[in-house]
């Protein structure tokens, strides 16, 4: 899981631990999902300047989950 602050709380970013979970390889998820490294890589490192619902999606369908369980915003309480 990877932690990316922001300035009203922050994301976590779960696809690390789902790919995993779910005993795969980045190379496998990549045939299976017809998407491309760098999309995935982004996604497990939240090194992303914005979101592709569309590749969500894919992941949702792929693993039988829903966005939280890929990508989780947690505001900052105060």
């Amino acid at each position: 899981m990877v932690k990316v602050e922001i300035e009203n709380g922050y994301y976590l970013f779960k696809l690390e631990d789902l790919i995993q979970i779910n005993n795969l390889g980045i190379n496998k998820l990549i045939r299976d999902t017809n998407m491309d490294f760098k999309v995935i890589k982004r996604l497990m490192t939240g090194e992303l300047i914005r979101i592709d619902l569309f590749v969500l999606s894919r992941l949702c369908n792929y693993f039988n989950c829903s966005i939280k369980d890929i990508i989780e915003y947690i505001p900052r309480k105060e």
